[in-house]
C-alpha cells in the first residue's frame, strides 16, 4: 500500500454555476492512507474538466471546457486558477479542450470564433505567456469537434479531430476534419507523415483518447453512431471508414477496430495505457473500461469499472506516480449531476 497525502484546498476559488444554476464552492479535505484499487477524490465541484497532463515534478494541470480555465493541482492536492484562455468559445461540444506539456511549453485545443485551433504558450509554472497559433482552420461544430492532444514517443505533437456533423469531410484528405494530426511543435507536418501534410490518418468521426502502449503502438478511442463504438490501433495513412464502415466491415480498404462495444456501454473518451491495459472512460456507459493488450498489441476481453458509481468519465491520463487519475464529466448537460460534481479520482490500476 502506499501512504498519499492529499490536501484539496481551494480557498479563494469559487466554481462556476453547474447544472441547474446551483453555485458550488470548492471543498477541503485530507485523504488518507488507501489500499491499491481503492479510488479516492482529488478535486471536486470543477466545470467539465476535459483533459489532465501532469507536469515534470508531479503537479496536474486540468482543462474546463465550458469556462475555459487552466486550473492547477500541485502535489499536495491544492487547487489554483491559472488562466482563464482568450479566445474560447464553448460551443456545444466544443470549447477548451485538449491540453499538452513539453518543455516549457503548453500546447491547447480549443473552439475559437471560427474554428478549432491549436495554441502554444511558454509556461514557467505559474504563468502562460507568449500564445502562438500553432493550427489554425479546423472545422468547428456544435458536435464531433475531437480536442485530444498528446505528445508521441517520437516527440511528435498528435491531435484528434471530429467530422463536425458532415460526414463527408472524414474521408477528404484536403480537410483536416475527422482525422488524427502528427505535427511537430511548430505545428508543421511531422516527418514521415504519410499524405505530406498534417494528416496522419483519416475517416475518423470524433476520435476523443489517444494512448501510446509500451512499445509505442497508438490507439485511439472513437464515438460510433448508432450501433459500435470502437477502440483502433493507428497506422500512418490507415482509413478507418467513416462515414462508410461503423464498427467492423469487410472492405480492405478499411482498417477495422480491435474492440467495439454497444453505444449504451461507451461513448468513449479519454484513453490511457497502464500495467498492460488501455484504460478507458465511457461517458453514455458511465464506467471505466479496462481493455488487456497482449505483447502483439491484439486486446484481451474488455472488463468495467464503477459502472454508475461516479457518472460520465471524460479525462483518463496516466501520473508519473502510476495511478490513474479520471474526470467525470456530469455538468456537461447530459448527465445526472451528483454532490461535489464534477471530480477527479485517482486509483491504483
Amino acid at each position: 500500500m502506499r501512504r498519499i497525502w492529499m490536501i484539496m484546498l481551494l480557498a479563494g476559488l469559487t466554481a462556476c454555476s453547474g447544472a441547474g444554476g446551483v453555485a458550488t464552492t470548492p471543498t477541503a479535505s485530507v485523504v488518507p492512507e488507501r489500499s491499491p484499487g481503492e479510488p479516492i477524490t482529488v478535486a471536486e465541484n470543477l466545470e467539465v474538466p476535459w483533459s489532465i497532463a501532469f507536469l515534470p515534478g508531479g503537479d496536474a494541470l486540468v482543462t474546463e471546457r465550458d469556462t475555459g480555465r487552466l486550473v492547477r493541482l500541485d502535489g499536495l492536492g491544492g487547487v489554483t486558477e491559472v488562466a482563464r484562455i482568450n479566445g474560447v468559445v464553448p460551443d456545444g461540444e466544443g470549447g477548451l479542450m485538449g491540453l499538452a506539456v513539453k518543455d516549457d511549453r503548453l500546447f491547447v485545443y480549443y473552439t475559437a470564433a471560427d474554428d478549432n485551433r491549436i495554441v502554444r504558450y511558454r509556461f514557467d509554472g505559474a504563468t502562460l505567456s507568449d500564445p502562438q497559433v500553432i493550427v489554425k482552420g479546423i472545422p468547428k461544430g456544435g458536435i464531433h469537434n475531437g480536442g485530444r492532444l498528446a505528445f508521441g514517443p517520437d516527440g511528435h505533437l498528435y491531435a484528434s479531430t471530429g467530422e463536425i456533423g458532415d460526414r463527408e469531410l472524414a474521408q477528404r484528405r484536403d480537410s483536416l476534419a475527422g482525422k488524427i494530426l502528427r505535427m511537430t511543435p511548430d505545428g508543421e507536418p511531422a516527418p514521415g507523415n504519410p499524405f505530406g501534410t498534417l494528416v496522419y490518418s483519416l475517416g475518423h468521426r470524433n476520435v476523443q483518447g489517444l494512448a501510446w502502449d509500451e512499445r509505442g503502438r497508438l490507439y485511439a478511442s472513437e464515438f460510433g453512431a448508432n450501433a459500435f463504438d470502437e477502440v483502433n490501433l493507428i497506422k500512418p495513412g490507415g482509413n478507418y471508414g467513416w462515414p462508410e464502415v461503423e464498427g467492423r466491415g469487410d472492405d480492405p480498404e478499411f482498417e477495422n477496430p480491435i474492440v467495439t462495444w454497444d453505444t449504451s456501454e461507451a461513448s468513449p473518451s479519454g484513453l490511457a495505457y497502464a500495467n498492460g491495459s488501455l484504460w478507458m472512460g465511457a461517458l453514455r456507459g458511465e464506467r471505466l473500461w479496462q481493455i488487456p493488450l497482449a505483447e502483439d498489441g491484439a486486446p484481451g476481453r474488455p472488463v468495467a469499472h464503477y459502472s454508475g458509481v461516479y457518472g460520465r468519465l471524460r479525462a483518463v491520463a496516466q501520473s508519473p506516480g502510476g495511478e490513474l487519475w479520471v474526470g467525470t464529466s456530469n455538468r456537461d448537460g447530459r448527465g445526472d449531476v451528483r454532490d461535489g460534481d464534477d471530480r477527479i479520482i485517482s486509483v491504483t490500476p
